[in-house]
């Protein structure tokens, strides 16, 4: 199958971030250009793009970019040889696809007709949002062509409603009884010096908070199972570049929690249109008795309910996590769909069938892997 690299030319346009039907920080042009460049088995994405019609004005010929879908075949994305695209993985586990507000129909057709133009026949959205506007936009063009999308697996995740207040809502979520306990804990934090929040949005000041972010999570259980993003030079540089491209247009924060001149916790933000992003958290763990992941997502809290811009917190964290689904409360529902491109296509339950052995081989294994690292990931 034959599609278009991902380069940054297209990248622009009026659609980012502004005109998005949907959010969506890991499909943001700087984080994904990052991912692409340098960020281990995630590069050689090719992209699906859908254009406005040509206009001319003063003589020049522009198109305005009105839908974008990062993808990697099937083969690359699961090891199985048959034709189909499948959203890539942006390391991060959103792939909702952007689709301008005005015309998401529009959009979508565009990005089917591309998809078949390269030989696929199906699309695969993984990690979608599956009640958000995106997905809906979907919906509505299938059912005019007489199709129907197929849902191959589903889960919740939790969610912040950032309208609320805060204190309110960390009461109800976590009860009088928690949160004394939270609040002896920090009081013994304290011991090792004031207790304080950080928030780094500037790129000068982004560029020193990731490399404590770096040396937080690597400190820890993901550099023992080699997760950690400083074990990779690939990994460490993308999120280098990301997060300071992305800092320049106020859509990355790395919020710290220290104690004195010690920093006890970190974590990365993104931020597009009215949501945020909670993308990975590191720890000092010598002081993991005094809980300081929580204690950064307490302040997290509080900082994202006090921004009138931001709406909604999503995660992006596993079901049933542990840390955060006891103090954010809503929940997101998040799936991988099966996109058919043509009716009656006899490669489409071939497809499906497929999907469906991976995920019963597959998925014993995975509750197996997410009880152990749920075990390693107890509340700090």
């Amino acid at each position: 199958m034959r599609t278009t690299r991902l380069r940054p030319r297209e990248t622009n346009g009026t659609l980012w971030p502004k005109r998005a039907v949907e959010p969506n920080g890991y499909y943001l042009p700087d984080w994904e250009l990052a991912v692409n460049a340098t960020a281990r088995g995630r590069n050689d994405v090719s992209a699906l793009s859908a254009l406005s019609d040509v206009s001319f004005a003063a003589d020049n010929a522009t198109a305005r970019l009105i839908g974008l879908l990062p993808v990697v075949s099937m083969w690359h994305a699961y090891n199985i040889p048959l034709p189909a695209l499948v959203s890539a993985d942006p390391y991060g586990t959103l792939c909702t696809p952007l689709l301008d507000r005005d015309v998401a129909g529009d959009a979508v057709v565009e990005l089917m007709r591309q998809a078949r133009k390269a030989g696929a026949h199906a699309l695969i959205l993984r990690d979608v949002s599956l009640d958000g506007a995106a997905m809906k936009a979907f919906d509505e063009v299938l059912r005019t062509g007489g199709l129907r999308p197929r849902l191959l697996q589903s889960h919740v995740r939790a969610a912040l409603d950032a309208t609320r207040d805060a204190d309110e809502l960390l009461r109800d979520a976590l009860g009088a009884k928690k949160l004394k306990e939270l609040r002896r804990q920090r009081n013994r934090l304290a011991e090792h010096g004031d207790v304080h929040f950080e928030v780094a949005r500037r790129p000068q000041e982004t560029a020193r908070a990731v490399e404590i972010f770096l040396t937080l999570e690597a400190s820890g259980w993901k550099a023992r199972r080699g997760t950690a993003l400083m074990q990779d030079e690939g990994d460490a540089n993308f999120i280098r570049r990301a997060t300071v491209a992305l800092a320049e247009t106020g859509q990355c924060e790395i919020v710290s929690l220290h104690a004195g001149d010690t920093p006890v916790a970190a974590a990365i933000v993104l931020r597009h249109q009215d949501r945020a992003f909670y993308f990975k958290l590191g720890v000092d763990e010598r002081f993991a008795k005094l809980s300081p992941g929580v204690q950064l997502t307490l302040d997290l809290t509080r900082h994202l309910c006090a921004d009138p811009k931001i709406a909604l917190a999503d995660s992006t964290a596993a079901a049933d996590h542990p840390m955060i689904n006891p103090i954010w409360r809503e929940r997101l529902a998040i799936g991988d769909m099966l996109i058919p491109l043509r009716r009656n296509d006899p490669f489409l339950p071939l497809i499906q069938t497929a999907m469906g052995l991976r995920k019963s081989v597959r998925e014993p294994a995975r509750q197996l892997v997410q009880f152990i690292r749920n075990r390693q990931e107890k509340p700090s």
